[in-house]
């Protein structure tokens, strides 16, 4: 084929910077859009004007126009939309995370990993922050062998959604599901092969939301929180949450040591949030500090205007998109971030989520956490 054509299911704030995303990509256009919410639809249709709107998945997913599909719709719709597109028409699909919201969604999932006939690719964006791709590519060379991972993101409260969706646990998976399950996800990705074993977490809900309610339903979703999570080999890592920080000046503060030093990454919130009388936002930064004390190296990591203009990920998303495409078009055999990547990253949400509920430590193990296969 020489141009990829998306179909698009969900265009609310996230479907949104996936379009804008795609109109940067070479080659590459949006064929279709399903979007139940008519403000939602219009905005949509507005940034990809070629688009047709239409009446419902089944319609985009059979379209012969379509090559692929993108799910960008509330969390708990993913797994039911995977499970109708799997019966139609099996096309590669970009679907946003998080890949499930119920625990007892292990044999579904499995079932669909068993018979699905094309790649899911589960969006991560987080990886694909230039900063936090530039640590993940010298965390080896710089730590010796990575000991210790260390996440903070302080940012601004959840963002208000179609529906309200996102002020529920019960649609969302929770707040260590819903926004933390990207950072789950680094963390595998960093200890390699090491498994995790326990999960040990506080949160809830201090500030935000406490007096929201929605149609007679009180918000439950928390805005802050502490995760250790326990691996093989003595690999640990940590992650601080608040999203009651916007007045930072950058929201994720990323660091991973070892014997020989520590190479850490600074990344900015999105620029759209930055006030014009502070100036400039700032710029990503990864600093190497050996241990040796000869002195730390700052690498500033710009990124490029167009990309930032494009979305609040940094340009995650378009370079995400990029390796999604290349997959479509045969340009490498599987998805970079596959179904149990997926599946892990939800996981280990659900065990912070449960940790920190019930005041215990969940032993993976114990709880027979093991992937789907």
């Amino acid at each position: 084929m020489s141009t990829l054509r998306y179909g698009v299911i969900g265009c609310g704030m996230m479907g949104q910077e996936h379009l804008r995303n795609i109109a940067l990509l070479p080659d590459a256009e949006v064929a279709a859009i399903h979007e139940p919410d008519a403000a939602m639809r219009a905005a949509a249709s507005a940034l990809a004007p070629g688009a047709r709107l239409a009446a419902s998945l089944a319609d985009v997913v059979t379209d012969p126009g379509v090559d692929c599909l993108l799910i960008a719709s509330p969390n708990d719709c993913h797994l039911p939309q995977l499970e109708e597109i799997a019966r139609l028409r099996a096309l590669p699909v970009l679907v946003e995370k998080p890949l499930f919201t119920d625990p007892a969604d292990a044999g579904r999932l499995a079932a669909l990993r068993a018979g699905y006939g094309a790649p899911i690719w589960v969006a991560m964006e987080y990886r694909y922050m230039p900063p936090v791709a530039r640590l993940l590519a010298g965390a080896e060379a710089a730590t010796g062998g990575v000991r210790m991972l260390s996440i903070r993101e302080h940012r601004f409260p959840f963002l208000t959604k179609v529906g309200d969706w996102n002020r529920f646990n019960a649609r969302t998976g929770g707040t260590l599901v819903e926004k933390c399950c990207h950072f789950f996800d680094l963390m595998r990705l960093v200890a390699g092969p090491r498994r995790p074993l326990r999960v040990m977490a506080s949160g809830g809900q201090a500030v935000n939301h406490l007096d929201e309610v929605y149609e007679g339903r009180r918000s439950d979703i928390w805005d802050h929180a502490y995760v250790i999570v326990e691996f093989e080999e003595g690999f640990r890592a940590m992650l601080e949450l608040c999203m009651f920080a916007e007045g930072s000046t950058y929201q994720e503060e990323i660091s991973a040591v070892g014997a020989a030093g520590k190479i850490e990454c600074l990344v900015p919130g999105p620029g759209r949030f930055w006030p014009d009388h502070l100036g400039p936002a700032p710029v990503p930064r990864v600093i190497v500090s050996p241990r040796d004390r000869s002195g730390a190296v700052t690498i500033d990591v710009p990124v490029e205007a167009a990309l930032l203009a494009a979305g609040d990920h940094n340009g995650a998303t378009y370079h995400q998109h990029m390796g999604f495409r290349d997959l479509c078009l045969g340009r490498r055999s599987a998805a970079e971030v596959g179904m149990l990547d997926g599946w892990w990253a939800v996981a280990l949400g659900m065990a912070a989520q449960e940790a920190a509920a019930r005041g215990v430590v969940v032993d993976l193990g114990a709880r027979d956490y093991a992937p789907p296969v």
